[in-house]
């Protein structure tokens, strides 16, 4: 199943299963032990994206569900630490690319594209922050 199927719907989680359920806010409330305001209050709260993690949770688990929390890479990590080696190598070549071609010594092409690919294979053999570092 995908990220996007996944998504939050734009009413909140809680109010689609309390009323897939037919259940009303008072009911809910009921189950949760709070007033009906409060439990009116909790849906917007997470319609708004203002509630809380353990609030969610309490939610869940009066509605019968379980609370699964997920952060989903766009790409894979590797994919993700690839790309950032690559810039990450760029970033710390351009300086030195830069004086170069200031002093009429610009390197080929070939050997600019040569160079990063091992400047970043370096970072990527190396500690995993060493990615995230600006130098």
């Amino acid at each position: 199943m995908s990220a996007e199927a996944l998504a939050r719907p734009p009413r909140g989680w809680i109010r689609a299963i309390r009323e897939a359920l037919g259940m009303t806010t008072a009911q809910l409330a009921e189950r949760l032990g709070i007033a009906q305001p409060s439990a009116v209050g909790l849906e917007k709260a997470e319609a708004s994206k203002a509630i809380t993690l353990e609030t969610i949770e309490r939610a869940a688990r009066a509605l019968d569900c379980t609370l699964v929390y997920a952060l989903v890479p766009r790409k894979p990590l590797e994919t993700l630490m690839q790309e950032r080696a690559r810039e990450a190598a760029r970033e710390r070549l351009r300086t030195v690319g830069h004086s170069m071609a200031l002093e009429d010594q610009r390197v080929p092409e070939e050997d600019e594209r040569a160079q990063l690919e091992r400047v970043a294979k370096t970072l990527l053999d190396g500690p995993g922050s060493a990615l995230w570092s600006k130098r």
